[in-house]
């Protein structure tokens, strides 16, 4: 699957779908630019305080006070679900048939938990989505020549039974590990039945790319990425 920048990262085929906003933003798309923005101004928008956790929440409407977790799921027209980022993975998820969202955030405390997992499980339980029909996209974050992580990472991963190839030792520091977020939660999506061939990927490090924020090469950095997506309030 293509994406494009215009003027935030976007899935090409997703962009065929009427009822559906998306988005990956850059370190140059900030909140006034979504608040601005002509397709995103009729929105109410949602963003988390988010704790690396694997908490996820089904909505409804606007919560009176902002909700603290790591994943956000509706099938309600005019929410525009955002996840904050600087080297985590965006993830969006959409079943074009049910006309059912999720923005989910994986770090790799989140990933460890198979919140991305649990996500698709909820979908599947509590608005009957078939996993197979679902779309998913990953969005800019750190790479996996550039993540580096030390053996308690992957001990938690061991523990909790997920792939292990998703780790490349580090060719200069004992006891250091590479690891691939991207590839982590893709494994655990396509575990969950979601088709390989439905999960488009924004390849693109945060790391690397000046374009982008992240907290490995900046940690003093104070800003955050804006990934979104929402469904139309014409969706029928």
């Amino acid at each position: 699957m293509k994406f494009e920048l215009n003027p935030f990262f976007s899935i090409l085929e997703w962009n065929s779908l009427p009822f559906l906003v998306h988005g990956f933003g850059d370190k140059f798309w900030e909140i006034k630019d979504m608040l601005a923005h002509p397709r995103l101004q009729n929105f109410q928008h949602l963003f988390l305080r988010q704790v690396h956790s694997d908490i996820l929440h089904v909505v409804d409407v606007v919560p009176e006070e902002m909700l603290s977790g790591d994943a956000l799921l509706t099938d309600k027209p005019g929410l525009l679900l955002v996840i904050k980022t600087a080297d985590c993975l965006p993830v969006l998820m959409v079943d074009p048939e049910k006309k059912v969202i999720a923005a989910v955030h994986c770090g790799w405390k989140s990933t460890s938990q198979r919140l991305a997992q649990k996500v698709v499980k909820r979908m599947e339980d509590h608005y009957q989505c078939d996993p197979s029909s679902l779309l998913a996209a990953l969005g800019p974050c750190i790479g996996k020549g550039c993540y580096e992580v030390g053996a308690e990472v992957r001990r938690e991963f061991e523990a909790r039974k997920l792939k292990e190839d998703v780790f490349l030792p580090h060719p200069l520091h004992v006891g250091k590990y590479y690891l691939d977020l991207r590839l982590s939660n893709k494994h655990q999506l396509m575990e969950e039945g979601v088709q390989g061939s439905n999960i488009a990927i924004v390849d693109l490090c945060s790391h690397c790319e000046d374009s982008l924020l992240s907290y490995r090469r900046s940690p003093q950095l104070e800003g955050r990425m804006l990934s979104f997506i929402g469904l139309s309030s014409l969706v029928s």
